[in-house]
């Protein structure tokens, strides 16, 4: 295949990637999904996807088939996934990162949206991935080498902490069932944080979410604003202490009741003063408008 045809085939999956996660106008989302190319990020043939069931092996090595809405499989046997294309570039959308942003990415594999959120900040802003996995940094470095503004670290992203400047957006994909203080803390002013909340599945032999919705936060000059996106499934954090005695009951109960799409603002580091849709001591989710 020559480049421009290679070229005009990612350019016709963005549009349709877009199109299906609802994003009618996003010009740069658009080249930058257009852009990255998704073969250098999965590994080599043969490829594995997921039907959400099991993984299926793809009967082709041309890479043009990879370009389609699908789960390709980073590690078939912990369930390590290049995840749906049109997930992310609702997320992305919604995130709105802007050009000369700092944007880290958690739970970054091996870069593939790394590099798509590269794209988007541009020259002058930069990513800083982060990855539980150490062989997902090797592919990650080797994928990730022509941007010069996007690196993968390994490390424990729960425990990311800023060594420079505040993050203007921190996305994370992995879903855990609370916001870690780490991330709160390190937001800028006007920064967007965006990550899969919810509850794990009973059988401890698959690490995923039961129950999860992205769940968008917001630092404003006082308070947080909050709101919950959609439904999705994600692998299950890493690394995450067991929660408190009964929080997963009770959160099984919140999202069970529904009441997502009335949740207005995020409460930190402060007692309750209004209804909640789910709070513990020091935090919480309220109706109430930020």
């Amino acid at each position: 295949m020559s480049n421009q045809d290679d070229a005009v085939h990612r350019e016709i999956y963005a549009r349709q990637i877009l199109a299906k996660a609802g994003v009618s106008q996003d010009a740069r989302l658009e080249k930058a999904f257009a852009t990255v190319r998704r073969e250098n990020f999965v590994g080599l043939p043969p490829w594995l996807f997921s039907d959400f069931n099991q993984y299926k092996e793809l009967a082709s090595s041309d890479p043009v088939i990879l370009y389609q809405d699908m789960l390709v499989s980073l590690n078939a046997d912990r369930y390590v996934n290049n995840g749906m294309p049109s997930l992310h570039a609702n997320a992305l959308h919604r995130l709105g990162i802007r050009e000369g942003e700092t944007v880290v990415h958690l739970g970054a594999g091996t870069g593939y949206y790394t590099a798509i959120i590269a794209e988007l900040v541009g020259p002058s802003g930069k990513v800083i991935g982060v990855e539980y996995d150490g062989a997902l940094v090797e592919r990650a470095d080797k994928a990730l080498a022509g941007y010069e503004n996007a690196v993968v670290i390994h490390g424990d992203a729960l425990q990311w902490v800023s060594t420079g400047d505040e993050a203007d957006v921190i996305y994370a994909n992995f879903a855990l069932d609370h916001p870690p203080a780490p991330w709160i803390d390190n937001l800028a002013t006007g920064g967007r944080l965006l990550f899969p909340f919810g509850v794990p599945v009973v059988d401890a032999s698959r690490s995923f979410s039961r129950w999860a919705a992205f769940l968008m936060i917001d630092r404003r000059p006082r308070g947080f604003g909050a709101r919950f996106l959609a439904p999705v499934s994600f692998i299950w954090a890493e690394g995450q202490e067991p929660a408190p005695e009964g929080r997963h009951a009770a959160l099984a109960e919140a999202f069970k009741n529904r009441g997502l799409s009335r949740v207005r603002s995020f409460r930190w580091r402060t007692p309750p003063t209004g209804e909640e849709w789910y709070g513990e001591e020091g935090w919480g989710l309220s109706f109430d408008e930020a």
